[in-house]
């Protein structure tokens, strides 16, 4: 289409054309008549030729009024390239115009040396016809040698609208890009401070002015105390067993002393494993995917008509029945639970498929259990691992064996309680303790994959009871934090006393800070350093400025990437801004992908987030800029000067395949069976030759883990899907959310992170 409008923009000034007396032929009346209706022709004319030609020679088109208007060869029109073999010219004449007198000829572009002209006399187009026999165009090189083209010629009608609805839609989507050329990372140092000159880009000084409220979420209504936010007991029930209100068994287990019921799953039939949605198997052991519209052929096994494999991260543990002829699971989760699982894509659906297809690699449960002193931020690492591993669409929980503690015992215990030698105080936190284990394995057997325990763990003698309870159901991996850092440790403990519900009810700061100081001393005199089975060591990192990692028998994808990840994570505050690209022309007409340049709103958006950065970083100078490769967010950029600005490509918007550049009712138009299936399930749902929400959580794990690792703010400018991506992941919000997360435009989000954890602002700088 591109090549068609240029021609179009050199002949839309042409004059109505006087009637030709001769112009006489079929159709031609009909096309008199339309003419008054104010139709016009769309004439192409094509080419063809099988043989490169020599040098830079190009075919032309030169003749008379209205095509050309000139015989001069120096003015002659240059056909477009089609394709390798054929060359297109397109123009637009009224149906009743007058006959067009043309001939072909090539020549370079932009020279004309040298110019060879067709054999034969002119061609005459009447009435969008070619008149006379349609014979090839035959250029004589040199005396021996001749080169033949086909000539092809195809008319029809539009209307005056059709024609100006293309042309204003080709001036908008071929506007040559204004960014080529910029490199991916552009050191701009050079602060360019402008005179605050109170213009519509200018913005007051007080950046309070625009606040916006924020969604209500736990995570932005003021500090949270972390461990507020992990896993309630199942159960206190004293000296009672729990049934399910249809009468069906749910077992219970109590403890000596009859004072705690936990409930157990029942045990259920094997389940047969069957084909999830959104594909379907159909006979002769192939499957159809709902996204791709594909057929694959099934892996056949033992006689077996064919298997497919679920990718969801967590699902069911396959393995052969006696009779061979199905396949069954040994999670004791209903099919509900299991259908809700999400699915995975890149390297975790990866990993999950060749454990499923080739055996375990690795156990199916992971248990990380948490070893450190009080105040060295065991439970910021077990929120922030928990945080990471479900948004990656690991099923993870967090459960925190202080928080059992004051639902059993109460909040207000004293430091007396965590003396070694308090067997009563002992017994009591090792009851809590065995319950929370209780609880997390129970989890695990329902489908969970991930438990995180958090939990002092500061001697052998728990850590043993721990992995005797693990034994056979899921595997352990300890975490140690360690601190020595005096500075970092007594911040920690103020944190503690004012946020933690143990010390609620103490008036007296102080009386608080020596109760804390005292109960610290009762676990270092009892504290052991990890030394057995499988762990991980943090020591000194949560500065952010090095320490140590180290690892003892850890292998498998999940434990190298909860290594990786830890390796990249500390306390340091800094703040995160999240903005889309200003307003393109794209979202204008609402057409979904696409890389078109700013609207006049979305031009203005960049100067005031210029702006706005500047006034809000003015003393962050090791603050950086990062944007997609694409032009919208770079434009959006443009403006923002001081600061090094990198492209990511993770950061581009989801790809939508062959949907790129349409409309959602264009979509529902033309495409109704991928409307339906991206109604259906928008988390999981590839465009054709595309991208899911699920693929673009995957490429931007790189993104995540260098937000985590850097020290300096940050600014992001993306796209709707891209920024929804990584807005759940610092909010924590479920997967299934993450398609219908509120990203407006022209507002930015920013998230401060810091060890009260994850605060957030929004500021709308435009409606």
């Amino acid at each position: 289409m591109e090549e068609e409008f240029k021609v179009q923009k050199k002949n839309m000034g042409i004059g109505a054309s006087m009637n030709h007396q001769d112009c006489s032929s079929d159709g031609s009346e009909e096309r008199e008549d339309e003419a008054g209706s104010g139709g016009q022709l769309y004439v192409s004319l094509k080419m063809e030729n099988f043989y490169k030609l020599k040098g830079d020679l190009i075919p032309h088109v030169f003749g008379s009024l209205p095509l050309v208007g000139s015989w001069d060869t120096s003015k002659a029109l240059s056909m477009e390239r089609e394709s390798t073999s054929m060359w297109e010219l397109s123009f637009v004449v009224p149906p009743n115009h007058e006959a067009l007198d043309f001939k072909f000829l090539l020549k370079p572009k932009y020279s004309n040396v040298p110019c060879i002209v067709e054999d034969g006399p002119n061609r005459l187009l009447s009435g969008g016809i070619l008149q006379g026999d349609g014979r090839l165009a035959q250029f004589r090189l040199n005396d021996d040698e001749v080169l033949d083209y086909r000539v092809f010629v195809k008319a029809d009608e539009v209307s005056p609208f059709d024609l100006a609805a293309s042309w204003r839609a080709y001036q908008e989507h071929f506007r040559p890009s204004t960014v080529r050329g910029i490199p991916d990372v552009s050191m701009n140092l050079v602060m360019e401070r402008g005179p605050e000159d109170g213009s519509s880009t200018s913005l007051e000084l007080d950046l309070e002015h625009y606040l916006v409220p924020a969604p209500e979420t736990p995570e932005n209504s003021g500090p949270v105390y972390a461990a507020n936010m992990t896993e309630s007991p199942r159960s206190f029930n004293s000296a009672e067993v729990i049934s399910n209100s249809d009468g069906s068994g749910s077992a219970s287990h109590s403890d000596k002393d009859g004072c705690v019921s936990i409930d157990r799953p029942a045990t259920i039939k094997e389940m047969e494993v069957i084909t999830p949605y959104p594909s379907k198997v159909y006979s002769g052991g192939m499957f159809e995917s709902k996204s791709e519209g594909t057929f694959s052929p099934l892996h056949k096994q033992d006689g077996l008509k064919g298997l497919f494999v679920d990718r969801g991260v967590g699902s069911a543990r396959l393995f052969k029945s006696a009779s061979a002829t199905t396949f069954t699971s040994d999670h004791r989760l209903d099919s509900e639970a299991k259908n809700s699982m999400p699915e995975a894509a890149g390297a975790v659906a990866a990993a999950a498929v060749a454990d499923q297809m080739l055996g375990l690699k690795e156990d199916m449960h992971l248990a990380i259990v948490l070893v450190g002193l009080p105040a060295r931020g065991k439970t910021f690492t077990a929120a922030k691992l928990t945080r990471y591993l479900r948004w990656l669409g690991h099923e993870t929980k967090h459960f925190n064996v202080g928080k059992y503690r004051r639902l059993k015992h109460g909040a207000n215990q004293s430091a007396d309680f965590f003396r070694a030698d308090n067997q009563e105080g002992m017994e009591a936190r090792n009851e809590v303790a065995a319950l929370a284990m209780d609880d997390m394995i129970a989890w695990m057997q329902e489908g969970g994959q991930v438990g995180i325990f958090d939990a002092t763990n500061s001697n052998k003698q728990r850590r043993n009871m721990l992995m005797k309870m693990a034994e056979g159901k899921c595997k352990i991996i300890f975490l140690e934090t360690i601190c020595n850092d005096q500075k970092i440790i007594e911040r920690n403990i103020r944190l503690k006393i004012q946020q933690s519900p143990d010390y609620a009810e103490v008036p007296d700061f102080e009386a608080g800070y020596r109760d804390f100081k005292n109960r610290l001393d009762n676990y270092e005199k009892v504290y052991e350093p990890v030394e057995e089975g499988c762990y991980i060591k943090m020591i000194d990192t949560v500065s952010g400025h090095g320490g140590q990692i180290q690892v003892n028998n850890i292998s498998g994808y999940l434990p190298g990437r909860i290594v990786f990840f830890l390796v990249n994570t500390h306390l340091t505050p800094r703040p995160i801004l999240l903005t889309r690209h200003g307003e393109s022309r794209d979202n204008v007409r609402g057409r979904i992908g696409g890389d078109t340049v700013l609207s006049d709103a979305g031009e203005l958006y960049a100067k005031k987030l210029a702006n706005f950065v500047e006034k809000r970083l003015k003393n962050e100078r090791a603050a950086s800029i990062w944007t997609s490769t694409l032009q919208k967010t770079i434009l959006s950029a443009n403006q923002i000067s001081g600061f090094p600005k990198i492209q990511w490509r993770a950061l581009d918007e989801i790809n939508a395949g062959v949907c790129d550049g349409m409309t959602y009712e264009e979509i529902k138009k033309n495409m109704p069976e991928e409307y339906e299936s991206r109604k259906k399930d928008k988390l999981r749902y590839r465009y054709p030759r595309g991208e899911s929400y699920l693929d673009v959580i995957q490429r931007l794990e790189p993104v995540i883990i260098e937000l985590e690792r850097q020290r300096a703010p940050v600014v992001v400018i993306s796209h709707q899907a891209v920024l929804r991506a990584l807005y759940a992941y610092f909010a924590d919000k479920p997967l299934k959310e993450i398609p219908h997360i509120e990203m407006p435009l022209h507002t930015i989000i920013e998230i401060q992170m810091g060890v009260t954890g994850v605060q957030e602002k929004r500021y709308k700088l435009m409606d």
